[in-house]
């Protein structure tokens, strides 16, 4: 996996290469400035550009749209502190492949990454509620599409309205009774049948389709 890396925060930048690459992942280029990723994005054309939001003179939200107005198809991914709606939600709509905490465990974000590349989009677990929160409230952008759930058994459709609410695995167990591994493969099922690669899109829909409205 090739990936250009664009921040502003030097030693963070030199941190997160280094970890990268004792993962066997290349990092082709890794740069400060916004306008010298844009350049490096279309003459090297990575496998994934890991870009941060908040840098100065052009932001990363700015070097992610006129990436995509040039016709660069290439996944890019936000790397970010922000956990702000707006930001995960403005990301996803300038064509995001990803939005990702910079706080997170570094074989997660290998994972993430992998998944980014065979065609995924992922968001950070934390924001599952957020995303979901703002696609109850109308403001979505189509991100996710709706799919059946005439499949579901009325486990996996608890469970699935759990995941709705944000809870992790490890709550979902505790408050049913069942243990991890077993909430994880119903999650498993659960996004088999409904045709999605994450819990975070599994929640969207659901709360779309109003599949766990309480009397």
């Amino acid at each position: 996996m090739r990936i250009l890396l664009v921040d502003d925060h030097a030693l963070f930048r030199i941190g997160l290469e280094g970890l990268l690459e004792r993962r066997g992942i290349e990092v082709v280029a890794s740069v400060g400035d916004g306008r010298e990723g844009i350049r490096l994005a279309q003459e090297l054309k990575p496998d994934v550009i890991l870009l941060d939001m908040r840098m100065p003179e052009v932001t990363g939200t700015q070097v992610l749209g006129q990436l995509r107005n040039q016709g660069l198809d290439i996944p890019i991914v936000m790397l970010t502190t922000s956990n702000e709606e707006r930001d995960l939600i403005e990301s996803l709509r300038s064509g995001a492949q990803g939005y990702l905490l910079k706080d997170m465990d570094p074989d997660e974000l290998v994972n993430a990454l992998r998944d980014i590349v065979a065609g995924k989009t992922v968001v950070a677990p934390e924001l599952a509620a957020v995303l979901a929160r703002v696609v109850q409230q109308g403001d979505s952008s189509n991100v996710i599409q709706p799919t059946p759930f005439s499949e579901l058994t009325p486990r996996e459709h608890e469970i699935l309205c759990l995941l709705a609410e944000g809870f992790s695995n490890k709550v979902i167990a505790k408050q049913l009774g069942i243990s991890d591994g077993t909430v994880k493969l119903h999650v498993k099922a659960i996004l088999r049948k409904l045709g999605v690669h994450s819990r975070v899109e599994a929640a969207v829909i659901a709360v779309e389709q109003e599949l766990c409205q309480k009397n």
